[in-house]
C-alpha cells in the first residue's frame, strides 16, 4: 500500500526536478558551462555531479550501498559534456534512475535499513538526504542561471512585484 510520506517525496522531488528543468530550457550550451572562478562549478559540472550522485544513490536503492564502487566522484567535477543535448540526456536519464527506485516504495520499505558509505540509514531518512542534496544543487542551478540571464530570466515561482498582498 502506498504511503503519503512516499507520495509526497515524490511529489517534492518532481517539483525540484521541475525547477531544474525550467532553469536547463532557458540556458545555452555557453550560459551551462559557465562558471564563476576556477574555485566553483559550472551547470554542467552541478548536472553531472547529479546524475553521478543519482546513479549512485538509486541502482539497487534497497540492496546495495548507495556509494557504488564503480562511481568516479571526483570526475564529476571535471567538465565532459559537448552540447546542451548531453547534458539533458544525462539530467534525464539521472532522474529516471530516482524514480524507478522510490514509485515502487511501499509502507514496509520506510523502516527498512539503507547503507550510504557503509552508514546505515533509514529509508526515509535516505531519501530526505538527497531530496535535501538535490534541491540544494538545484537552487545553485537557478541562482547562477538567474545572474547570467538577468532582466531575460524568466522567474521559476512568482515573480518579485507579482505577490499578492493580504489587505485586512
Amino acid at each position: 500500500m502506498k504511503n503519503d510520506l512516499v507520495t509526497g517525496v515524490i511529489k517534492q522531488f518532481k517539483y525540484y526536478k521541475t525547477v531544474g528543468d525550467k532553469t536547463l530550457d532557458q540556458l545555452t550550451f555557453n550560459e551551462l558551462t559557465w562558471q564563476y572562478n576556477d574555485a566553483t562549478n559550472s551547470i554542467s559540472v552541478i548536472v553531472k555531479h547529479m546524475v553521478g550522485n543519482m546513479f549512485s544513490r538509486w541502482t539497487n536503492f534497497l540492496i546495495e550501498d548507495g556509494e557504488k564502487e564503480w562511481r568516479q566522484r571526483n570526475q564529476e567535477f571535471e567538465a565532459s559534456y559537448t552540447s546542451k543535448i548531453d547534458i539533458m540526456i544525462a539530467w534525464e536519464s539521472g532522474w529516471k534512475c530516482l524514480f524507478d527506485a522510490i514509485e515502487p516504495l511501499e509502507n514496509d520499505d520506510l523502516n527498512k535499513v539503507v547503507y550510504i558509505r557503509k552508514e546505515d540509514h533509514l529509508v526515509s531518512e535516505a531519501i530526505y538526504r538527497q531530496l535535501g542534496h538535490y534541491s540544494y544543487h538545484i537552487g545553485q542551478m537557478a541562482y547562477v542561471g538567474k545572474m547570467l540571464k538577468a532582466n531575460d530570466w524568466q522567474s521559476l515561482s512568482i515573480p518579485k512585484s507579482n505577490s499578492i498582498v493580504d489587505k485586512r
